[in-house]
């Protein structure tokens, strides 16, 4: 049984199932979204970790895996081997994520020189919570996104930075040649879990969802064979990360907007746009 099959089989469900392919099996990566809002008329806002499992989108969210490729977590598996692993190991670890006892793996950090000196530390978790990750990013995205402000630009589909860009030069344009540049220091890092599963909750109504999100906020990160808790900061490295900062960080965007500024957010990134200098 290949991993497609293992991920779209039914629970309790041995072998194949159907002809083992199934609408999401030739699905391009635009189609998570629509495959997240079509499982959202199915069940419910309180079922979204049934969404996040389905047979299609579990699907997708492997071929955005595949295609994204990248390096092993503390497993020491690469995206094949997952794949492989996942063939007999899914099952049961589908029912622990239903069931609410699977625990995220720890982080692997490494460090790349960065060019003007020093080091950039980097998170790379397991593929199997690459995967999960993806899989809650296609439910959640189409659920939340659609709150956030016309502001934000980064990591939201339909806008880029290209698009922040073209925001900016409207805004020169039309006499607000003054910026004030806001840089979030170490934003990503620091982010207070405790705030931000509050804000999530305002969004998400199902409770296991929320549990699965919080674990991966805490899961530990490994440094050279030390394990390290974590207390704060969004999960390094996973795909939910940009849309948890977006959570956050749209309490920013909508007071500035209180305030009644022209600005431009690009994930921790904002510039404000002002008419005359100081």
């Amino acid at each position: 049984m290949s991993i497609d099959e293992a991920l779209h089989q039914k629970p309790g469900q041995p072998g194949r199932t159907g002809n083992g392919r199934g609408e999401a099996a030739s699905a391009t990566v635009s189609d998570e979204a629509t495959l997240a809002r079509h499982a959202q008329t199915d069940w419910g806002a309180s079922d979204l970790l049934a969404q996040a499992l389905a047979r299609e989108n579990m699907a997708a969210a492997w071929k955005r895996v595949k295609a994204n490729k990248g390096s092993a977590g503390v497993d020491g598996r690469s995206v094949q081997e997952t794949g492989d692993y996942l063939k007999s190991a899914w099952p049961d670890m589908r029912r622990e994520l239903r069931d609410g006892t699977y625990r995220p793996s720890s982080v692997r950090r490494v460090g790349i020189p960065k060019p003007g000196g020093g080091t950039r530390e980097l998170g790379i978790p397991t593929v199997v919570d690459r995967l999960i990750q993806q899989a809650l990013l296609q439910v959640l995205q189409p659920l939340i996104d659609p709150t956030f402000s016309e502001h934000s630009h980064g990591f939201r589909p339909g806008r880029s930075a290209h698009g922040a860009v073209m925001k900016a030069q409207q805004y020169a344009q039309a006499g607000y040649g003054f910026v004030v540049d806001v840089d979030l220091e170490k934003f990503f890092d620091r982010v207070n879990h405790d705030i931000l599963m509050e804000r999530l909750a305002k969004r998400i109504a199902d409770k296991r969802v929320l549990r699965l999100i919080r674990r991966y906020l805490q899961a530990g990160v490994l440094v050279h064979g030390v394990h390290s808790e974590r207390f704060e900061g969004t999960p390094q490295g996973g795909p939910l990360r940009p849309l948890l900062a977006n959570v956050l960080l749209d309490e920013v965007d909508r007071e500035l907007e209180r305030r009644g500024h022209k600005f431009v957010r690009y994930a921790d990134d904002c510039n404000v746009y002002v008419g005359s200098g100081f």
